[in-house]
Order: structure tokens, then C-alpha cells, then sequence
């Protein structure tokens, strides 16, 4: 707690919320189920099956779209200016040595698709969610502050 009594950061839960959010995000974006705004934009134009009219709708998909993208843009600063290209970097480094590691002792297999797609979305997921709290994190190890720089007039 800091001097005013406020919490110092955000506890296990706040990352797990970011987490969920973060995974959320990636597979309404996109994954392997065919159930994703990619394959809702992708399969209208490709003539896919009927959908219900407000389901087609241009302008739906457009909103839903311009949702989606702000999502990416809050989640994808944050990481960026809180992990910075070396965090970033070491974080899928270290999700893609627990996925090694998992196919090493068969717990994965590598020739499965879909799995290995599911993974990759968690491993986008994960570099979102710590990107979203690291540097809460970082406060309440070190005692150390980021901040943005800020323009001065």
C-alpha cells in the first residue's frame, strides 16, 4: 500500500482479467474454429452460407471491426511501451520454450494443427496480458515507476 492507501499495482487477479481479456480479443480475432470476425468477414465474401440479415450487415461488421482494431491498439501499446522489442522478444522466447518442452515430453504433438494454432493464440494472449500489467508489476517488485513522456509546450 502506498502512503495514501491505495494499492502499489494490481494482484494475480488484475492479470488474470487482462488474460482473459487479452484471449478474448485473440480468438475473436481469429481461430481455428471458423467461429472468429475473420471467418464471419471472410466467408460473407466468399459467398459462404446464408446469415440472418443483421448478421450480414456491412455495417455491423464494420463496427464490430472497428471495435476489435481498438482492442488491438490499446492492448499492442501497452506491451510495445511496457516490455519494450527485448521483452516482447523474451516473453514468446519463453512461451515457445514451454511449448518445446511440452512437445519434447509428448505432452503436444507437433502434427496437430489446430493445437498448435490454439497455442500460438495463447502465446499472443499472454505477450498482450503482461504487456497490459508489467509495468504494475515492475512498481511492486522494484518500487520503480514508468511513466510516458509527456511534450512539454
Amino acid at each position: 500500500m502506498s502512503q495514501n492507501g491505495a494499492h502499489d499495482g494490481i494482484g494475480l487477479g488484475g492479470v488474470l482479467l487482462r488474460f482473459v481479456f487479452a484471449l478474448c480479443l485473440v480468438y475473436a480475432t481469429y481461430n481455428p474454429t471458423g467461429y472468429s470476425y475473420f471467418h464471419w468477414v471472410a466467408g460473407s465474401l466468399a459467398g459462404g452460407p446464408e446469415q440472418a440479415d443483421w448478421l450480414a450487415s456491412p455495417a455491423l461488421k464494420f463496427v464490430v471491426g472497428v471495435v476489435l482494431t481498438i482492442g488491438w491498439v490499446i492492448y499492442s501499446n501497452a506491451a510495445r511501451r511496457s516490455l519494450g522489442g527485448v521483452g516482447v522478444f523474451l516473453v514468446i522466447a519463453l512461451c515457445a520454450g514451454v511449448i518445446w518442452l511440452l512437445v519434447d515430453r509428448r505432452v503436444v504433438t507437433p502434427n496437430s494443427i489446430p493445437l498448435l494454432t490454439h497455442l500460438a493464440l495463447v502465446v499472443v494472449a499472454i505477450v498482450l496480458a503482461i504487456g497490459m500489467s508489467w509495468s504494475h508489476l515492475r512498481r511492486r517488485m522494484t518500487g520503480q515507476v514508468d511513466t510516458d513522456e509527456v511534450e512539454s509546450r
